[in-house]
């Protein structure tokens, strides 16, 4: 199995560019898929440089309806138009970010995907769980078990009557089993990595052997005690688990050495272009 970051907010050491997005290449027994395809054409440079050929690509998951996740679709239909590329169908609703009153007339922010993605022909919109074959399945949360994450709460839904906060049933987890491992990929986990890992294991009865995600934790200024703490009692909570966590983008490096000081070597930081060797 090959899985190869293609794009994440920090520079590693394999010349790709880094840029605000996520993006991973998977190859597995059967398929040669992509999560997510980062906000642009940079996530397909960067898989020239890696030497991964986008035109083998049979399927495509988004994980979310969110520009930094989807932005790279539209050009890489133009060279791959083949491949099956499957989406929450409330993905395509119209989110936005509020920057706050400081802002002014630009305070809401579209976040969401090209409305053009809603009108590919290769594009399967689904509605909950989803199971594509053996190897590949999707699962989306209907209750969560703790509460969203604190950085959740500048994201909104624009509705006929106004702004709404963002719920996140547009936000799906792709399932691999292969090579006799069980891998749990998710973008961004707004619904929180707490409550992701309590559905996997009400869904199957065990835990991941691994898991590849953002935990959304991110933030451009200083963080709060209460934030710490937070930070802190989800890094406690994903120590008890026997899986190992690989990280980027939306986690932040200050909230992911926070946790790496209470995980140890449960978890890593993946850089963009960098390749996740399980071990």
């Amino acid at each position: 199995m090959r899985i190869q970051n293609l794009i994440e907010n920090t520079k590693g050491c394999s010349g790709c560019d880094c840029a605000h997005g996520f993006s991973f290449y998977i190859e597995t027994t059967s398929h040669k898929l992509l999560v997510d395809l980062g906000p642009s054409e940079v996530t397909l440079e960067n898989a020239k440089k890696l030497d991964i050929d986008l035109k083998k690509v049979d399927t495509v998951i988004l994980s979310h309806g969110h520009y930094d996740h989807s932005g790279g679709i539209m050009p890489f239909t133009k060279i791959n138009n083949q491949a099956t590329i499957y989406m929450q169908a409330l993905a395509e609703r119209e989110y936005y970010a509020d920057d706050g009153v400081e802002a002014g007339r630009k305070r809401y922010r579209y976040i969401g995907i090209d409305p053009e993605i809603s009108k590919l022909d290769n594009l399967k919109k689904i509605g909950g769980n989803f199971k594509i074959d053996e190897e590949l399945e999707l699962f989306t949360i209907k209750e969560r078990t703790h509460p969203l994450p604190f950085t959740n709460a500048r994201l909104l839904v624009k509705k006929p009557d106004g702004f709404v906060k963002d719920d996140f049933k547009h936000e799906q987890f792709l399932v691999i089993r292969d090579d006799n491992k069980s891998i749990l990929v998710s973008g961004c986990a707004h619904n929180g990595i707490l409550s992701i890992m309590d559905d996997y294991i009400y869904k199957y009865d065990s835990t991941p052997d691994y898991v590849i995600s953002g935990f959304h934790l991110k933030k451009n200024s200083d963080y709060t005690e209460a934030e710490v703490k937070e930070i802190k009692e989800i890094a406690n909570v994903l120590k008890t688990y026997n899986t190992k966590f690989y990280t980027c983008h939306c986690t932040g490096l200050p909230a992911f050495d926070m946790m790496k000081d209470i995980m140890g070597d449960q978890l890593e930081y993946v850089h963009s272009g960098d390749e996740v060797k399980l071990a």
